[in-house]
C-alpha cells in the first residue's frame, strides 16, 4: 500500500500505479490538463511510463476558459 497527495487530498493506493492509470480511474478528463509532480512538470508523454511512489505529491491543472 501506498500513500499519495493527489490534489491536496491524501489518498491510499493498494500498489504503485502510473499517471495515466491514476487519472482514468479517477475519471479526471485528460484532454486540456497539465500534471505536477513533486513540483515538476510531467509531459504528456511520459504519463503512462512513471509510476507514483510512496509520498508523491500530485496535481492536476486544467484549462478554464472564460470570456
Amino acid at each position: 500500500m501506498i500513500t499519495i497527495h493527489f490534489n491536496g487530498q491524501q489518498q491510499q493506493l493498494p500498489q504503485p500505479v502510473d499517471l495515466q492509470q491514476l487519472l482514468e480511474q479517477s475519471g479526471v478528463q485528460t484532454r486540456f490538463c497539465a500534471l505536477e509532480l513533486n513540483g515538476q512538470l510531467v509531459p504528456r508523454e511520459q504519463w503512462s511510463s512513471t509510476l507514483l511512489a510512496d509520498g508523491d505529491r500530485l496535481e492536476v491543472v486544467t484549462l478554464v476558459g472564460g470570456g
